[in-house]
């Protein structure tokens, strides 16, 4: 069965898996894939329909119920046959790990969502030659096909530029995205990312040979006048320095660097945790995300699931 096949069955699993949950006609499908600079990349595949009633609200929070124990197992299932597939057709070792799924309901102004997001890790996704050119696109064998109302979108590591893309992206924003209904054809979509010129360690090198300058001056300054007093003058610590402007900016750039990192959500304990900084600094930088529409503040229990948008 070649990966046209695969995703398009994804999506009926999708459609029969949530109509016992929901009764509601619409409903829409995100497959998001996050390249990596190893060539692996994480797959994120979201369904969003609207639960129109309480009969709705009450069978998808069945559904939610049975989803690690009966629903991740057959996307899993189908997940790695589908690895397995690209891997015999490209000749390059692959597996699929790190399959992961939940289950919430998002109260918007437009009504109640059921929201399903299954994730996974797939390695040597994408082809690396020896010049670290990166080529995606050749594990989609059979070609690929979404369907009306959904979307795929693919995001590449930083420090890549974009060559080549085939065939014309719909939008290129956070991503390169294309929106159903569209057939692709065999090896599509395909992607030529090269790496960019490291100029932030080019920045990095230049700003060190300055101070080592700067160093061997002062020293040999000092040298001269090393009879003379030196006054020493001490600094004050400000206790609010992460309020500053620039210092939020660079906090919330960190968060949605961790929170790509950690799949697209995570808990703001965990996001506390791994930045290291005061709750109430995290909180602010979370809030300003929100209110930008960067990330979800989803409540599970006495703690938020940060997720991004």
């Amino acid at each position: 069965m070649n990966m046209a096949s695969k995703i398009a069955i994804l999506s009926l699993i999708f459609l029969l898996l949530i109509s016992s949950a929901s009764a509601a006609s619409e409903y829409r499908t995100t497959y998001t894939i996050i390249a990596k600079d190893d060539g692996a990349a994480i797959w994120n595949v979201e369904y969003r329909t609207q639960l129109l009633t309480q009969g709705d609200i009450e069978a998808f929070k069945n559904y939610s119920a049975q989803l690690n124990s009966v629903y991740l197992k057959d996307f899993k299932e189908l997940m790695q046959n589908s690895v397995s597939a690209a891997s015999n057709a490209t000749s390059r070792k692959m597996m699929a790990g790190g399959f992961a799924g939940e289950a919430s309901i998002e109260n918007a102004p437009t009504g109640n969502f059921g929201v399903v997001h299954y994730s996974f890790t797939w390695t040597n996704f994408a082809k690396l030659d020896s010049d670290k050119n990166m080529y995606i696109g050749d594990v989609f064998a059979g070609g690929l096909y979404i369907s009306k109302e959904n979307a795929l979108i693919i995001q590449y590591p930083a420090g890549y530029t974009v060559e080549m893309v085939t065939p014309q992206p719909d939008l290129v924003r956070d991503g390169i995205i294309w929106y159903g209904l569209r057939s692709f054809n065999v090896g599509e979509p395909t992607i030529l990312l090269k790496p960019t010129f490291p100029w932030i360690l080019f920045a990095i090198a230049v700003i060190a040979a300055a101070a080592a300058i700067t160093l061997i001056f002062i020293f040999r300054r000092k040298s001269k006048v090393i009879n003379e007093p030196v006054i020493e003058s001490k600094g004050t610590s400000d206790d609010n320095s992460y309020s500053s402007g620039a210092n939020m900016m660079d906090i919330e750039d960190r968060i949605v660097a961790l929170l790509k990192e950690g799949g697209d959500s995570l808990y703001q304990s965990d996001i506390t945790r791994k930045l290291d900084l005061p709750k109430s600094t995290v909180s602010s930088a979370l809030n300003v995300l929100h209110e930008k529409k960067i990330i979800q503040k989803i409540k599970k229990g006495r703690e938020n699931l940060i997720r991004l948008t």
